[in-house]
Parts: structure tokens; C-alpha cells; sequence
């Protein structure tokens, strides 16, 4: 099982960036689709972004499309979400996931972290 630990969270100004991290415990990590999920108090955790095994493929939901950039690194089991342009509404606890294939990731059914806020002041 890939453990996976957030970071890079904070508090952050309307139009602002902030670049999140995840770091994945498995030797396999470059097997894994990789993406990010968010979620706010009461609702459901809502998809983000994932990132293909080589990095060459990506896929955003429409909310964050032209601000937010997902990437990875897989020399350092990493993967990154650097988000400008950031909004109000973008406030939540960012969780990393992986799974073995994108529409695992999509839908939810990965390997989680423990999550990472992010706070956008307006």
C-alpha cells in the first residue's frame, strides 16, 4: 500500500499561488496515476486533478482548469499541484491519491494521504 504525506498548505491571498506536494512511500511510485482531490466542511471530496505515470498525460476539472498545474517527479516520488490565481472558493483540505489507473483516481478508490489546508483570504 502507497503511503502518501501532503504538505505546503497555508494561508494565501485572492490571486495568490501555492504549490502542494505529496510524497509517496512506494518504490513503484512511477506505476501509480496520481492525483488530487479537495474537500469543505460537509461536503464531499471533489476531484482536482491526476497526472499519468510518465507525467505526460494530465486532466483537470473544469473549476481549476487554466489556474492549476499538476506535475510529478518520479526520481523523488513526488507529485506537485502549483496553484495560481487562487479564489475564495478554492479553501479546503487537499488530499493526494493514487490508484493504478485514472478512473480509479477519478472515482475515488485510491490509496489516500492525511490531507493539507489550504486557505484563501478574499
Amino acid at each position: 500500500q502507497v503511503q502518501l504525506v501532503e504538505s505546503g498548505g497555508g494561508l494565501v491571498q485572492a490571486g495568490g499561488s501555492l504549490r502542494l506536494s505529496c510524497a509517496a512511500s512506494a518504490r513503484t511510485f512511477s506505476n501509480y496515476v496520481m492525483g488530487w482531490f479537495r474537500q469543505t466542511p460537509g461536503k464531499e471530496r471533489r476531484f482536482v486533478a491526476c497526472i499519468n505515470w510518465s507525467g505526460g498525460s494530465t486532466y483537470y476539472s473544469d473549476s481549476v482548469k487554466g489556474r492549476f498545474t499538476i506535475s510529478r517527479d518520479n526520481a523523488k516520488n513526488t507529485v506537485y499541484l502549483q496553484m495560481n490565481s487562487l479564489k475564495a472558493e478554492d479553501t479546503a483540505v487537499y488530499y493526494c491519491t493514487s490508484a493504478p489507473n485514472k478512473d480509479r483516481v477519478i472515482g475515488g478508490a485510491g490509496n489516500w494521504g492525511q490531507g493539507t489546508q489550504v486557505t484563501v483570504s478574499s
